[in-house]
């Protein structure tokens, strides 16, 4: 089964302007310690004294735990579980705020993070994003060539600057596919899902990434909702079945006609382009610890 080009999936590399000093109070870790600093499972915030606010950029993610930068190079690790709350200004894809939001944590992306203290470790009680950066952050991991007018200047000098920060080698990847025109799941597609995702719960910090497709029939407008649709109804049944944790997923992607297996020419073509890949990842800035 075909797998997305790895070079397809080198995702946004986008940072903002944040006020000098803002994590002064902030905990400071060493930049390859992300797998430390656990939050206890059983920590509930009521239980929790506040801890600091920290404004930065995701600089690398991992299951449950993410690094935020500063704009002053500090560097500070909170983790990620089913109390934090996650907030964007508007949902993408045709999905809900939460979902969207939950999907939405890419490295690069500037953030606001309120945290509670948890013994040593910072836990996220909440994490706030303005959608113009995500909507940078997502063409930037796409590679569209659409731009943004009044942000086209900033999105290349942030590319530019951010590099390689947040490739990712994939461990699997699997294909469910469609009927023409549709984005309902077949019966053998929904169990190929929760297999996926109970084969990706045993790997240390798997995250997903769903791509959806079509084939060549229909208007380019047509197929990019399509395609949309047909991630967003994979995310969802991943999560509320499947029961795979919503931060560990990358955002959905649809992809319209792109990248197709088959020629479009054939009916038995079209049908293997009408699917949504499954890819599980892992960050190369994590992997092995």
């Amino acid at each position: 089964m075909r797998v997305l080009n790895q070079g397809a999936i080198v995702l946004g590399m986008l940072a903002a302007s944040v006020p000098a000093g803002v994590l002064a109070q902030a905990q400071e870790l060493p930049p390859a310690d992300l797998s430390t600093s656990i939050a206890p499972p059983s920590a509930e915030p009521a239980a929790l004294l506040k801890g600091p606010d920290i404004k930065g950029f995701i600089s690398r993610r991992s299951a449950d735990r993410m690094e935020i930068t500063a704009d002053d190079g500090s560097k500070s690790i909170v983790n990620i579980n089913d109390y934090t709350k996650i907030r964007s200004s508007k949902g993408l894809f045709g999905m809900s705020r939460q979902q969207l939001a939950a999907n939405a944590l890419l490295n690069g992306l500037p953030v606001t993070v309120r945290t509670l203290q948890s013994g040593d470790a910072l836990m996220a009680s909440d994490i706030m994003f303005k959608d113009k950066d995500l909507k940078i952050a997502t063409m930037i991991r796409t590679g569209t060539k659409q731009g943004f007018d009044e942000q086209t200047a900033a999105t290349d000098a942030l590319r530019s600057r951010f590099g390689d920060i947040d490739e990712y080698n994939i461990k699997s990847s699997i294909n469910v596919n469609f009927d023409s025109g549709k984005s309902l799941l077949s019966p053998n597609g929904k169990v190929a899902l929760c297999d996926t995702a109970t084969e990706a719960q045993a790997m240390k910090n798997a995250m997903l990434l769903v791509v959806g497709y079509t084939d060549s029939t229909g208007s380019e407008e047509v197929n990019q909702r399509l395609s949309e649709a047909r991630a967003a109804r994979v995310v969802n049944y991943l999560q509320q079945t499947c029961r795979w944790k919503p931060y560990r997923m990358l955002t959905p992607t649809g992809m319209a006609t792109a990248d197709p297996l088959a020629d479009n020419s054939t009916p038995e073509g079209k049908a293997q382009n009408r699917r949504v890949s499954i890819n599980v990842l892992v960050s190369k800035a994590v992997d092995g610890l």
